[in-house]
């Protein structure tokens, strides 16, 4: 099943999902803006070694490439599709345009373990084994990365066990 997670880096739900990945010994990698842009600086070199750097340093290229290198995305939110921030939404064009299979979970919704548990049959039924995972920064939605790493660690062990 899930072999492999993939972000573009930046603050928020993207830092949380390279975090719990790292911890949890899964692979990461994705594409991140030239020179390793970020809303808080630098994405660091050495703790997010595994991140590919795009020729621009415009997010929407990390976006797309994400989308178009992983098998299907997943879109942390806290309240629901109509709270999705500016890089969410394209994010979800991308995986229209690529016709990439995508999910969306709302952590205000219902409690996380009936969110875990869908996202685990939608992993399955889709058969994704390198996921992106993205969701808006810690600028635009702040507390986002702790309640983000919370839910992606659950996930993760739980798919691991």
């Amino acid at each position: 099943m899930l072999k492999k997670i993939i972000t573009g880096g930046q603050t928020g739900v993207d830092r949380s999902a390279l975090d719990v990945a790292i911890e949890l010994n899964y692979e990461y990698g994705g594409w991140c803006p030239h020179g390793r842009k970020a809303e808080d600086g630098i994405i660091d070199p050495i703790k997010y070694a595994n991140l590919e750097e795009t020729s621009t340093d415009h997010y929407p290229q990390r976006t797309e490439f994400n989308v178009r290198d992983s098998d299907g995305t997943l879109i942390i939110v806290v309240g629901g599709e109509d709270a999705m921030d500016r890089g969410s939404k394209l994010t979800v064009d991308m995986t229209k345009k690529y016709e990439k299979p995508l999910f969306t979970v709302n952590l205000n919704e219902e409690d996380n373990s009936a969110n875990e548990n869908k996202v685990i049959e939608w992993l399955s039924t889709n058969k994704i084994e390198i996921l992106n995972i993205a969701g808006p920064r810690e600028e635009t939605l702040p507390g986002i990365y702790k309640k983000a790493e919370i839910f992606l660690r659950n996930l993760l062990l739980k798919i691991k066990s």
